[in-house]
């Protein structure tokens, strides 16, 4: 863009991880960038979440057999995956179209197109951040799964060999290695996985916060308001209007606000069967235990993920249709099986929280461009990959505002796939 030239206006709406690296890439393009969000910097759904940068998470949740096992998430709520069955009337229509991901080659299909975003995440936020930073919010150990029984490396040996195929390496760990790894845990399992491209970071909240300075730093601006809709001029939108009434004008418009994308979708033609999965996480303070990974304890269905704020215990999902109130004693219910992992365990000063997960039936994201208002793109649907995720969506939101063409086939994460 010539220096003479007016620099153009990009509106995000979303300031959570995926909101706030749109912005931090649009920046890099020479736009001056608006972000808009109603909660302060970090207080989003990444910031419940096991904090990890799972770049070889591409199977999607509809693992073949899933079908078998809705009666019991029903029956079963201290399951590591339960269902409010108020819930289910709403959620039939949904759940159709998530079996129907369940077949092997669906399932190939979504993790091929999938790994063509994970690839990229590690060079991806290296743009974003400087190399102190990334040493310091980025910590550069993979990845551990932990199982009771061979059957779990058993159950992941398929989609492995598919991670593989697909270039993600993963490691078959006995009971030395695990103690070798990981000392707190040895004597307590003898049947691991260890995934070494993937990494996580040490504060959640910190990593978004981090990441929200350094956009403002350069320049950006970020608003604490609501958006109740766009302002339209022909087939465009020409500004975003605040619940105060304000109106914020510019050139392009970012919808990257999770589970909220939805209050947008009648005004911008959307049919887009997403749906909000409550994930649920216990930070303890002051754990009296020391990890040196985070460790996915396959069977329980959570993790361990050691950060700056505490011990964070977390990932078992409830889907609770449409329903905001969340059930505290699913994050509870984590504490108390991590006790019993690690009886040692201090959990006098805990902190309980929830994320509302935008999850679509065949797990992958929204990465595209409106087609009834052609300056809105569309970030959305990232499920439990949004911090995985967010510096990828970013550049490639950034590829679609400038129409740059991308080096990534973009058709698979089509708003329009649902049709």
């Amino acid at each position: 863009m010539s220096s003479k030239q007016t620099a153009q206006h990009a509106v995000v709406v979303g300031g959570g991880i995926v909101g706030v690296c749109c912005a931090l890439y649009l920046q890099r393009e020479g736009l001056q960038v608006t972000l808009i969000d109603p909660a302060k910097a970090g207080e989003s759904t990444a910031k419940w979440s096991c904090g990890q940068l799972s770049v070889g998470e591409i199977i999607p949740l509809s693992k073949p057999g899933i079908l078998t096992k809705i009666p019991g998430w029903m029956l079963d709520q201290t399951g590591p995956l339960a269902l409010r069955p108020q819930a289910l009337p709403a959620l039939v229509p949904w759940f159709l179209r998530f079996l129907g991901n369940a077949r092997h080659a669906r399932i190939e299909s979504i993790a091929e197109a999938m790994s063509t975003l994970t690839h990229h995440v590690f060079a991806d936020y290296a743009r974003l951040l400087d190399e102190d930073d990334l040493q310091t919010l980025i910590v550069n150990r993979p990845v551990m799964q932990v199982f009771n029984t061979p059957a779990g490396v058993d159950s992941e040996r398929d989609h492995n060999h598919l991670r593989r195929q697909l270039g993600f390496e993963s490691q078959t760990l006995n009971a030395d290695d695990i103690a070798d790894l990981e000392p707190t845990l040895a004597g307590k399992f003898s049947h691991g996985i260890l995934l070494p491209q993937w990494r996580f970071v040490t504060d959640t909240e910190g990593f978004i916060v981090a990441l929200t300075n350094s956009f403002l730093a350069k320049g950006g601006k970020r608003i604490n308001a609501s958006v109740t809709h766009f302002q339209e001029a022909g087939a465009s939108a020409s500004a975003v209007v605040l619940e105060s009434g304000e109106n914020i004008s510019a050139d392009h418009f970012v919808v990257a606000s999770g589970i909220g994308a939805r209050r947008f979708f009648s005004q911008l033609g959307l049919n887009v069967p997403l749906q909000p999965v409550a994930g649920y996480q216990a930070v303890v303070k002051d754990p009296g235990v020391s990890l040196n990974h985070s460790v996915i304890y396959g069977d329980g269905g959570f993790c361990f993920t050691p950060m700056t704020r505490g011990l964070q215990i977390g990932g078992t999902i409830e889907f609770a249709g449409n329903s905001t109130k969340p059930n505290f004693k699913r994050a509870e219910l984590i504490l108390e099986k991590a006790s019993k992992i690690l009886p040692q365990m201090n959990i006098k000063n805990v902190e309980f929280g929830v994320g509302y997960r935008p999850l679509l039936p065949d797990t992958k994201p929204i990465i595209d461009r409106s087609e009834k208002l052609k300056n809105v793109l569309l970030a959305m649907g990232h499920g439990q990959l949004g911090l995985t995720l967010g510096a990828v969506t970013g550049r490639l939101i950034a590829d679609l505002a400038v129409k740059r063409d991308s080096d990534i086939n973009l058709a698979p994460f089509s708003a329009y796939r649902f049709k």
